[in-house]
């Protein structure tokens, strides 16, 4: 069954993403040049006029350790939380990447992977652009039942061309 959005809800979409796109440039604003941060959870909800779940969930997709970032979260306090970048290589990255994707993949994820990969300097637009092309469902002409299963394959095999020796 196919879900009609009304403007309103496409434009409380649209506010909700770019709150939360405000909320990760700033939080990465304040590493500066440190790799250790420690926030208020409420304090930063405050300071965007949001809900603290809103925080919660910028940090859970946007600070995950496949990012090159470790959280801890305690409760009590106004909800203090530390973010510690962490310190890879490509090759690391790379890897690590390359063992958490499993046995498919979707374009989607694929995507996500390599917005990383070119925020971190991971990759370059050209590897960006091939590995998208690669890994793309125009190229994939395959039944759909597989077409996942063969873009994991693709993709963790370009990665691993891309580790430094």
């Amino acid at each position: 069954m196919r879900k009609d959005y009304t403007d309103n809800d496409l434009r409380l979409e649209v506010i909700k993403m770019r709150m939360s796109d405000m909320i990760e440039e700033f939080i990465k604003e304040l590493f500066d040049d440190d790799d250790y941060i420690e926030i208020q959870r409420n304090d930063l909800a405050e300071h965007f006029n949001c809900v603290p779940s809103q925080i919660n969930y910028v940090i859970s997709t946007r600070f995950k350790p496949s990012q090159g970032y470790y959280v801890e979260s305690k409760r009590g306090g106004g909800g203090h939380i530390s973010i510690r970048k962490i310190n890879t290589t490509k090759s690391n990255y790379l890897m690590h990447t390359i063992s958490s994707i499993g046995d498919k993949i979707t374009s989607q994820e694929v995507d996500i992977f390599l917005s990383n990969f070119l925020s971190y300097g991971v990759v370059t637009e050209k590897e960006a652009k091939l590995l998208k092309v690669a890994t793309s469902d125009n190229v994939l002409t395959v039944p759909q039942n597989i077409k996942d299963e063969l873009r994991a394959k693709i993709f963790k095999n370009m990665l691993i061309n891309l580790v430094d020796d």
